[in-house]
């Protein structure tokens, strides 16, 4: 049993901000290379940011998902990739949990492990002796260059009955890393593609989804601990809003610090702060993250509020956490392009980081899980007495 002293969340987020002056420093190579730096990497280690979801008995911290939110928002505030990919390994890590205690001693044997994960359904599994053959890829793999295991998901094709979705760990060395990571956002990210062919996986390594969904799990040694009680989709909510609220909190910082120097070409204000425009504009992006917050919180209040008492998620209460992690997302995206829309024309250079800001933030948005639209609809679909057109939730 490791003797670990856990850190207070303040401590985390103390930690965080300490990184976030070398963060910005490595924001820009991180989108040149299309991926993190090593000394992020190491620099993330050393602050004990990968360990906030391992198990205390491997020396991790089981923080809560509030402390989750809040140290993503400091590290979005300083480069919205490193936030995201850090998030992003929280998730996989989290699931890892779910799996046999055996199968938790293999992959936190590594201290600072790293799991990467899907859950989109994109490859077939076949049953084998002792386990399943799987062949397949997977695409937004955030981090994958930097991950020591995969989580993944594939469709399980039965000799008999129907088939259904499986949820696998994998060690990374035994996918295909394909470098397809061209995009207009989030580029540091590396969320690369991974290929699997006539991969065996053993048994022990294999989970049905639709349980882990419902919140089952086959962790003996992690049945007490309230961060591994709520099911999936609330957690991965909780865990994945902390990004938008940093990417949105360093458009704030980025507008203020430019605004005294700034004129409006071709007007007579020779400071844009002097503009009552200006005051509109900046009273209503703040307004918009303050509300990003409230649904941030609300999200994370509930999930460790439920994993503290153990109790059942109502159906409703699911689809509010997807609805709080899709309006967090909207709101900060809304907050970002109205400071974007006011940083003039200067802004697109590519040292100012406004620019990479909303395009971040913009590419947050467009995720399958986190879109506003589809977690409105899910959430107004369910209050209207309907069943969920999903799995996911």
């Amino acid at each position: 049993m490791s003797t670990t002293q856990v850190p207070t969340r303040e401590e985390l987020v103390g930690r965080a901000a300490e990184l976030v002056p070398q963060l910005r420093g490595k924001a820009t190579w991180a989108e040149e290379n299309r991926r993190l730096h090593e000394e992020t990497l190491e620099a993330l280690a050393e602050a004990g940011l990968f360990k906030l979801r391992t198990p205390k008995r491997y020396g991790g911290y089981e923080a809560d998902t509030r402390t989750l939110a809040d140290v993503a928002a400091v590290l979005g505030s300083g480069d919205g990739a490193t936030s995201w990919v850090t998030s992003v390994y929280w998730i996989p890590t989290w699931m890892a949990c779910l799996f046999p205690d055996e199968v938790q001693d293999e992959v936190f044997a590594t201290p600072d492990v790293r799991v990467c994960g899907t859950l989109s359904p994109s490859a077939i599994a076949k049953p084998v002796d002792g386990g399943v053959v799987v062949n397949g890829k997977w695409g937004f793999i955030s981090g994958a260059h930097h991950a020591h295991w995969q989580e993944i998901i594939s469709v399980l094709v039965p000799a008999e009955g129907e088939p259904y979705p499986i949820m696998s760990l994998v060690p990374l060395s035994d996918l295909l890393v394909v470098d397809d990571w061209f995009t207009s956002g989030l580029k540091g990210t590396g969320s690369v593609s991974t290929v699997a062919r006539d991969l065996f996986i053993p048994q022990a390594r294999v989970l049905p989804l639709p349980a882990v969904l419902q919140g089952q799990s086959a962790s003996v040694r992690n049945a007490d601990s309230p961060i591994y009680r709520p099911p999936l989709l609330p957690v991965a909510a909780a865990s994945s809003v902390g990004t938008v609220l940093g990417l949105a909190n360093a458009a704030r910082e980025v507008f203020l610090k430019r605004l005294p120097n700034r004129k409006i070409t071709y007007t007579a204000y020779e400071s844009q702060r002097d503009a009552p425009l200006t005051h509109l504009q900046v009273a209503e992006a703040v307004t918009k993250i303050d509300q990003a917050e409230f649904h941030a919180h609300r999200l994370t209040g509930a999930v460790d509020a439920k994993g503290v008492e153990g109790s059942p998620w109502k159906l409703e209460e699911r689809a509010r956490a997807r609805s709080d992690m899709g309006n967090a997302v909207r709101l900060a995206k809304e907050a970002v392009d109205v400071l974007t829309s006011a940083s003039g024309g200067s802004s697109i250079y590519n040292d100012v980081p406004m620019q990479r800001i909303a395009r971040d933030v913009n590419a947050v948005n467009l995720h399958a899980l986190m879109n506003p639209n589809t977690n409105a609809e899910l959430y107004g679909r369910v209050l209207c007495g309907l069943e969920p057109n999903t799995l996911y939730i």
